[in-house]
C-alpha cells in the first residue's frame, strides 16, 4: 500500500459544522472532479482514513480527488450530541444540516458530493442520502453494513455500562474487525489503532437494535449510483452471498448499484491487503459518478 503523505493531509479542530476532522485538496484541477466526504464508523475517529500506509487520502491524492473526513459528533474535538440524539437518526439530522456548510465551503468547485462511509458511518449516511439532501449527492460507497446482525449482538451491546461513552478493548475490537491470519500485513491491527476512540453507547446500541427494523426503508428512499462491499469474515454482520444480494435488491430506487461480498476479508476491509485495491474501486467510482453528472448538467 501507498505510505500517507501528512504533507497533503490537515487536520481541523473546525472543519465544518462544529466538526473537527481531515482535509485534503484536489490536486488535479479536473473541471469534473467529486467531492469526497468519508464518514468513519463507531469506535473510530476520521484517523481511520488516514492510517499511515493504509489511507485513503494518499490514494486520492493520486486521483487528484479532494476529501474531507469530519469526525462524527462525539468524536475527535467534534460537538456532542445529548444522549437522546447521539443515534443514527440523531447523527443523520445533524450530519445532513452539517454537509450543507461543507458544500459551501469546500465543494463548489466541485460536481458534488459523495459519500464514503463504513459501518455505523454507512447507515448514518443511507440515511442521509435517502432524505434528499439539498445539496448535490452524486453517489455513495459503502461498506461495513448489513441486513442483520448475529443473535446476541443486541444483548452484548446493551448490556455495556450506562455511560455516554464506552470503550471497546482493542484486544476484542481486533477479533471483530479483521478476517483470518494472513488477510492483512503483519503491522496490523497494531496500526489500526492509532484511530481507535471511545463511542457514544447510544450509537452502538443503536445499529444493532433498530437497524435491522429500518434499513429496508431506509435502502428503498437512496435514489443515486451505491457501490457497495461487504467482507467475508465481517464479524459484525450476517455475511453472504444471499445476504449481499438481499442488501442490493433493497436499494430497488438506486439507478445504480455495484454490490459484491469481498472474499478473505473482516469488517475494515481498508486495513486488509486488499485494502489498496478497494479505496482506488471507491474513489473510482466517485470520479464516474462526477462525470456523469457533468454529462447530465454540462
Amino acid at each position: 500500500m501507498n505510505a500517507n503523505n501528512p504533507i497533503l493531509v490537515k487536520y481541523q479542530p473546525d472543519l465544518f459544522g462544529g466538526l473537527s476532522g481531515r482535509w485534503q485538496e484536489s490536486t488535479s484541477g479536473a473541471p469534473a472532479e467529486p467531492l469526497i466526504i468519508a464518514v468513519h464508523g463507531g469506535t473510530y475517529t476520521s484517523r481511520y482514513f488516514d492510517v499511515p500506509g493504509y489511507s485513503m487520502f494518499s490514494q486520492a491524492a493520486e486521483f487528484g480527488i479532494p476529501v474531507l473526513a469530519p469526525d462524527r459528533p462525539g468524536y475527535g474535538e467534534s460537538v456532542e450530541l445529548p444522549e437522546s440524539d447521539s443515534t443514527l437518526q440523531g447523527n443523520a439530522a445533524f450530519l445532513r444540516q452539517a454537509l450543507g456548510e461543507a458544500w459551501d465551503r469546500y465543494g463548489r468547485s466541485t460536481q458534488g458530493i459523495v459519500l464514503v462511509a463504513h459501518s455505523i458511518g454507512a447507515a448514518i449516511s443511507m440515511i442521509v442520502a435517502g432524505e434528499k439532501p439539498d445539496w448535490p449527492l452524486l453517489g455513495l460507497a459503502i461498506s461495513g453494513v448489513g441486513l442483520r446482525t448475529p443473535p446476541g449482538h443486541r444483548e452484548a451491546w446493551a448490556a455495556l455500562p450506562p455511560t455516554y461513552r464506552v470503550e471497546i478493548p482493542s484486544a476484542l475490537k481486533d477479533q471483530v474487525m479483521f478476517g483470518p491470519a494472513g488477510s492483512f500485513d503483519e503491522d496490523m491491527p497494531t496500526a489500526s489503532h492509532i484511530a481507535d476512540a471511545l463511542a457514544p453507547k447510544a450509537e452502538l446500541v443503536d445499529i444493532v437494535g433498530t437497524w435491522h427494523d429500518q434499513v429496508l426503508d431506509v435502502a428503498s428512499r437512496i435514489t443515486v449510483p451505491v457501490h457497495y462491499r461487504q467482507g467475508e469474515f465481517d464479524g459484525l454482520w450476517i455475511v453472504d452471498e444471499t445476504e449481499v444480494k438481499g442488501f442490493k435488491d433493497a436499494l430497488r430506487t438506486a439507478p445504480y448499484v455495484n454490490a459484491r461480498l469481498m472474499r478473505g476479508v473482516g469488517h475494515c476491509i481498508d486495513f486488509h491487503r486488499v485494502g489498496a485495491t478497494f479505496q482506488k474501486e471507491q474513489l473510482a467510482f466517485a470520479q464516474q459518478c462526477a462525470l456523469q453528472s457533468k454529462a447530465r448538467h454540462p
